[in-house]
């Protein structure tokens, strides 16, 4: 077993501790008919208080990226795999995560990203398989991937944060009507910050995210110019990176010029992830996993 296999699995159990300890409140049974979960007493009733959980979380984080360090930088260049890009994601999206909890009042939304992470951290750990990026000395083109997975990172909070407030809008429209209907995950979403405030949250991603895959393109750009004489190659990833650059770009001007929000900007942003995770993770997971072939680099 290697070095970063026992690393991703002891993150997915300190991601998935955490997440039993912060689920705990909620799966013990209401006291009133009906209640409404409240912020400060499950926050009150936690096995572990707010600072210490933030702590453990950094540690949970640092074994993450212990993981993905010993993974990715080996003796021979960089080593990458679908699921190797699906944990640099979810690892990016804890630590914007835990800084921006120090902004906004969000332990919370640990309630569905710990588990989330864990499970992350436990695909890494059960697919390593991966590919040694061709030209790893170039440092434009280390430059380049680093600016891509956070790119990849930051969309990729972007979508689950989207999908959340898709759900939480659901559950604002469906009031419960007894006490059976007051489940753990109707509590977990009670708990959760209005939606309002998600919603100034997912934009501030979403803008940085673009930003940042827009340097990614230029970068790429000049990648391409010094191995192939290629502005861009025709291939998948181009043509779904682009489509996906494209869709938050038209997300944010509509944002911008006639203040799109609600179902019609969590459409955009979930259409732009999809174009994103097809232009990596979705060929790579069909080409190493369902077809057992090495990738074409």
């Amino acid at each position: 077993m290697s070095v970063s296999i026992v690393f991703h699995l002891l993150a997915a159990l300190a991601y998935a501790l955490l997440g039993l300890a912060v689920w705990r409140p909620l799966l013990r049974p209401s006291i009133r008919p009906a209640a409404e979960p409240d912020l400060a007493s499950w926050a009150a009733s936690a096995p572990i208080s707010p600072r210490l959980g933030r702590v453990c979380l950094l540690g949970a984080i640092i074994l993450h990226g212990a993981g993905l360090g010993t993974a990715i930088l080996v003796p021979q260049g960089l080593y990458l795999g679908w699921a190797l890009a699906l944990s640099v994601a979810f690892w990016l999206g804890m630590i914007v995560f835990w800084i921006e909890n120090f902004l906004l009042r969000l332990d919370s939304l640990q309630l569905l990203l710990l588990p989330a992470a864990a499970l992350a951290c436990i695909l890494a750990a059960l697919f390593p398989e991966g590919y040694l990026v061709p030209h790893a000395s170039s440092d434009w083109l280390r430059l380049h991937l680093l600016i891509s997975m956070v790119a990849y990172g930051l969309m990729t909070v972007s979508a689950l944060h989207a999908l959340l407030m898709a759900t939480l809008d659901r559950h604002l429209h469906r009031p419960i009507l007894t006490q059976d209907d007051a489940g753990p995950m109707h509590k977990a979403m009670g708990l959760l910050p209005p939606l309002l405030t998600l919603e100034q949250l997912l934009f501030r991603l979403i803008g940085i995210g673009f930003i940042v895959l827009t340097l990614s393109i230029l970068t790429g750009i000049i990648v391409s110019l010094q191995f192939s004489d290629l502005i861009l190659p025709l291939d998948h990833k181009s043509v779904f990176t682009l489509l996906s650059w494209l869709t938050f770009g038209v997300l944010l001007t509509g944002r911008r010029l006639r203040g799109w929000r609600g179902r019609t900007a969590l459409r955009w942003t979930l259409a732009g992830f999809v174009f994103l995770l097809l232009s990596y993770t979705g060929s790579r997971f069909v080409l190493e996993v369902i077809l057992q072939r090495a990738p074409l680099g």
